[in-house]
């Protein structure tokens, strides 16, 4: 029985180091480029913003892996339109925690080059953010500003959920990234409202 259980425990520690040697992890982060769909507000403007994390890349057959994050992001967009002399702004700016597991396959192009094409589901939480209002006539503005987009005044709800897809470049251990999320739950408080975020990126990133 002993040997039985020091022949498990070997198979284990085994399977775990041979686990351990395929992960790669890193850092990753770059811009985002973010929007709404989905509602029936006209002219949108797209929103500058960020994202960073730590990414995780397993290779379980020769030239596929499974791409995995946990990513620190900004979306939202920005509303503008002008009546009778007036013109107002909305700008909203929702802050979230990011997880993605993507299928990844791999084209090897030169030794220690490969073009990467991915795919998969992510899932992400609101944990800050700010709205912005604004409304201008002539020399005169009002300008009013939310400090947390998912509160109990906020317009958006904190659960997001989505399809993203990319095509990227592996350097060595230097990555480099361009891709697009796009959200399939309705975010909008109201009753009436759907609304959904997309985000185009581009990442740049270190596999350790």
């Amino acid at each position: 029985m002993k040997k039985l259980k020091l022949s498990i425990v070997i198979v284990m520690l085994a399977m775990v180091s041979a686990l351990s040697a395929q992960v790669n992890l890193g850092i990753k982060g770059g811009v985002n480029l973010s929007n709404f769909y989905g509602d029936e507000l006209s002219d949108k403007n797209a929103k500058v913003g960020f994202h960073i994390g730590l990414a995780g890349d397993y290779e379980f057959a020769p030239n596929m892996s499974l791409q995995s994050g946990l990513f620190f992001t900004t979306k939202g967009a920005e509303y503008k339109n002008s009546l009778a002399g007036l013109s107002g702004s909305i700008s909203a700016t929702p802050m979230y925690l990011q997880l993605l597991v993507h299928f990844a396959y791999k084209v090897d192009v030169t030794p220690g080059t490969r073009i990467v094409f991915h795919a998969g589901p992510y899932v992400a939480y609101g944990i800050a953010g700010k709205t912005k209002w604004k409304v201008e006539a002539g020399n005169a503005s009002i300008q009013d500003e939310s400090e947390n987009v998912f509160g109990d005044n906020g317009l958006l709800k904190p659960f997001d959920a989505g399809l993203g897809l990319g095509v990227g470049a592996e350097f060595g251990r230097i990555l480099l990234d361009l891709g697009w999320d796009a959200g399939l739950v309705n975010v909008s408080k109201s009753d009436n409202g759907n609304v959904k975020n997309q985000s185009a990126y581009l990442s740049v990133g270190y596999l350790f």
